[in-house]
């Protein structure tokens, strides 16, 4: 009896493998075609024209599967349902971002609750006194909050908002500035988790001198910053966001009437709280959070403060952070007995339904970003990429398009490193290495563009829930400013590539950098006048 028991246990394991190589063999009929990028494109069409980013998102994921499967229900279902929502949320990295997520979301609660945001907000507005010092304050601290995306997002959220309501800055420009300071700046901070995700994926090469190198040719990230000065320094806005800016200047900091994180306002003891209040927790945080990433990358073992930040784990690293400051700030509240530890508790369920919109968002996001892999975008964008290697002095400009394509479709711009970057290696390593930096540099700029412009981005999520914004009006109130600098970006890369044919590589990044900046600026005087004359305004 026990060795038929055997034999049946061992036929249907074998079984089983055979079922799963089988599976695993499945490729689709539409895969690593342009098909395969017509689900990311009709959620993001009907998420800008209906407005309303879930059913638009689930659409995406539907067509996702119905292409997988080849019209076929079962299989649809099974590949939307269990290899789309529950696979990416079984995912170690992506559960690690939502604990993280929801830790801030009850961190933020907290220092409303202990009155520190108040506190911080009466400060501010004795030192900030007008809307330029709150945009540029708002700037400043994107800036200096370089380790990661999502931690800058909802850090500097949480403590400009109050600044920004103060002086009737809309939340959609809020978010703006939130969402310019976080990849943008990120990409070009060698201390960052996507310095370290970088790196990661140029193989067989010094990663890191490479990342170091491609910084004065990352035009989006650097035109950004000067895009955001620009804009505040002359007081000007254009596009949808002109509406949202003159709105707020009459009172309404949210232009429509869908405000999903109006609920999420706690009400603080203003008499108790102080600035230290809002300091000491956003200071822990980060602290914590650079000894989480290091922790990860195995500073606390022997390697180099470096090497362990370019070999941490983002994920991991910022739960545990987090975690830690949370208790830390817990602890001291109830010293300074400006909140008591049952008030603490109470903040957890709060902080927690504050994070449900972006937590919808980012898992539809990352289904979405699934069903476009089962569907071989990857390797369809990567021979584009390889059928136009012929194109040398233009290259850098076509890589940029495509990186921009291919994070806007997808919503990642790791995903858009790990594809292109590895090409261009294998195409330019031991040729051409000013054309391998700046093709690098122009496709982690375009990745950071179309992760900035995609309302599937969870970068673009996190700046919705950092400045507490209606998501669709980040979206479309974002979108002309980054095409903008986008535009002023390929044209320059498009400059840098003839250069590289007749001067040396650093005169390159220099000569091209400044001809950005002056067309930068000069585009946006053009859009000053345009505005002022009654052309490039938005209306409902």
């Amino acid at each position: 009896m026990g060795i038929f028991t055997f034999l049946c246990v061992l036929v249907c394991g074998s079984m089983a493998v055979f079922a799963a190589d089988e599976a695993a063999e499945y490729i689709p009929k539409m895969y690593a075609s342009f098909w395969s990028l017509i689900p990311p494109i009709v959620a993001i069409a009907l998420a800008l024209i209906t407005k309303e980013v879930y059913s638009s998102l689930f659409v995406g994921i539907l067509i996702g599967g119905i292409f997988y499967s080849g019209f076929t229900f079962e299989t649809t279902i099974t590949h939307v349902f269990q290899d789309g929502i529950v696979g990416v949320l079984s995912d170690s990295y992506n559960v690690g971002i939502l604990v993280f997520l929801v830790v801030l979301g009850i961190m933020v609660c907290l220092m409303n609750k202990a009155g520190g945001s108040a506190a911080f907000g009466r400060w501010a507005s004795e030192h900030i006194t007008s809307r330029a010092g709150a945009q540029l304050a708002t700037i400043l601290l994107g800036v200096l909050i370089f380790i990661d995306d999502y931690f800058n997002c909802l850090t500097v959220g949480s403590v400009m908002r109050p600044v920004t309501d103060k002086h009737n800055i809309s939340r959609a420009k809020l978010s703006y500035l939130i969402d310019a300071t976080a990849a943008p700046v990120c990409i070009i901070a060698p201390i960052s988790s996507w310095a370290a995700a970088v790196t990661g994926f140029v193989e067989g090469e010094d990663g890191f001198s490479i990342f170091i190198r491609a910084i004065p040719f990352n035009y989006y990230a650097l035109l950004t910053i000067v895009m955001m000065v620009t804009i505040v320094i002359l007081k000007m806005d254009y596009g949808p966001m002109k509406l949202h800016e003159a709105n707020a200047a009459a009172g309404d900091l949210y232009t429509t009437p869908d405000r999903p994180y109006a609920n999420a306002e706690e009400k603080s003891d203003d008499s108790k709280g102080g600035v230290i209040d809002l300091i000491f927790p956003v200071v822990v945080l980060i602290i914590c959070c650079v000894i989480g990433m290091i922790y990860t990358g195995g500073f606390f073992s022997g390697t180099g403060f470096v090497e362990a930040f370019s070999g941490s784990d983002a994920s991991v690293g910022l739960m545990l952070g987090s975690f830690f400051a949370f208790v830390i700030t817990i602890v001291f509240y109830a010293v300074r007995k400006v909140l008591k530890f049952s008030d603490s508790m109470a903040c957890i369920p709060e902080g927690f339904k504050a994070m449900v919109p972006a937590i919808l968002i980012l898992t539809f996001a990352w289904t979405l970003k699934a069903m476009t892999d089962s569907l071989g975008a990857k390797e369809y964008v990567a021979a584009v990429v390889e059928n136009a290697t012929g194109l040398l002095s233009l290259l850098p400009a076509i890589i940029f398009l495509v990186a921009c394509f291919l994070a806007f479709a997808t919503g990642t711009s790791w995903g858009t490193f790990g594809i292109l970057i590895p090409i261009v290696v294998a195409v330019f390593v031991g040729k051409n290495e000013t054309m391998m930096i700046m093709s690098i540099s122009a496709c982690m700029a375009g990745a950071v563009c179309g992760d900035h412009c995609s309302p599937i981005s969870d970068t673009t999520i996190m700046a919705s829930a950092g400045a507490q914004c209606n998501h669709v009006n980040h979206v479309t109130t974002q979108l002309p400013y980054a095409v903008t600098v986008a535009v002023v970006s390929c044209v320059t890369y498009l400059v840098a590539g003839v250069l590289q044919n007749f001067i040396a590589g650093a005169l390159v990044a220099v000569i091209s950098l400044v001809v950005g900046i002056v067309l930068m600026i000069g585009t946006l005087l053009v859009m000053r006048s345009m505005t002022a004359n009654g052309h490039l305004e938005k209306t409902n």
